[in-house]
């Protein structure tokens, strides 16, 4: 059986939401309203998701663990950076179940992603090349671009266009035939060793971040004690400032401050005016000069909160 459809969003959390992870976070980092696009393709046990958005963001994304997962951006003149990784059109990344990762735009952006049961994988390897193709164990793999890469994304490519123009484009009959094509396709690419393992120094930066996270996760205070905070995750303040130029392409105190701005922004959209206030949702968020809140939530958002509340108030008029 085949399903398949196409959503628009104007919220960066209804967007990560719909995605489908285990948990997906997701910061605007540029001024202008969000506008995120996303096609879903089921093929039996096969799914495909097709993302597109229009400002620049980071996004922390966990996996689920019931599935294999393999992620790739679909524009050849937007970059994408994955775990410090910059990727270029073609360049596939290879999952490990369960992972926890950041990813980063620097404008707008074109991606995919590709998951399937493992044991459908496996199968699917054993029939095709006669192996089992492994999933990473831990981090991911990412391999770079190769001539079996172009096939499999113009595959791709169509049957999301497809997804995207009608409503029911696919017969059931030919659910099992385009399956196979997919599969066949993907597991071409993954069994070419082309490299692509993470390095231990990359897999350590990796693991750095993730507890970085969970320390943000528990942080109550307006301002980080980088110090505390290191002695936590157990490393040199030189070394997550470093970690966090790569992976997220700014300091770890400005990755927090867009956190909680993102947050606040998300809570003056889904605000009641008639009886919500900024300085309330300032509060809320660990801002404690409303001041200093208003200019840095313009200096991203390229308005002023106070803005953005009556916006939702002229939408309801």
């Amino acid at each position: 059986m085949i399903q398949n459809g196409t959503a628009i969003f104007v919220s960066p959390d209804a967007y990560g939401a719909a995605i489908g992870a285990e948990k997906v976070e997701l910061f605007v980092t540029g001024d202008g309203e969000f506008k995120g696009q996303l096609t879903h393709l089921k093929i039996g046990r096969l799914h495909v998701l097709r993302g597109r958005e229009n400002l620049p963001r980071i996004a922390f994304i966990a996996l689920p663990s019931a599935h294999v997962h393999i992620s790739f951006s679909t524009s050849r003149t937007r970059s994408m950076v994955y775990c410090g990784v910059a990727l270029n059109f073609g360049d596939l990344v290879f999952h490990s179940l369960e992972q926890r990762a950041h990813q980063r735009t620097t404008g707008g952006a074109e991606w995919c992603l590709i998951s399937l049961p493992p044991d459908e994988l496996t199968a699917c390897s054993r029939r095709l090349i006669g192996e089992s193709i492994r999933v990473p164990s831990e981090s991911c793999d990412v391999m770079p671009a190769h001539d079996a890469t172009a096939a499999f994304l113009a595959i791709v490519s169509k049957l999301c266009d497809l997804a995207e123009l009608v409503g029911e484009v696919f017969s059931t009959a030919g659910a099992a035939s385009l399956e196979r094509e997919l599969l066949s396709a993907l597991v071409k690419c993954l069994s070419i060793k082309n490299g692509g393992r993470p390095s231990n120094s990359r897999r350590r930066h990796s693991d750095i971040m993730v507890g970085f996270e969970d320390c943000l996760a528990r942080q109550k205070e307006p301002h980080l004690n980088l110090s505390e905070l290191c002695t936590t995750i157990g490393v040199p303040e030189r070394t997550l400032r470093l970690c966090c130029a790569e992976f997220l392409g700014v300091s770890p105190s400005r990755y927090y401050l867009l956190q909680r701005l993102n947050r606040a922004r998300s809570a003056l959209r889904c605000a009641d005016p008639a009886s919500a206030s900024v300085s309330e949702i300032a509060r809320n968020h660990h801002f404690t000069e409303l001041g200093r809140f208003a200019v840095a939530y313009r200096d991203v958002f390229g308005e002023t909160p106070s803005s953005t509340l009556r916006r939702v108030s002229s939408k309801e008029e």
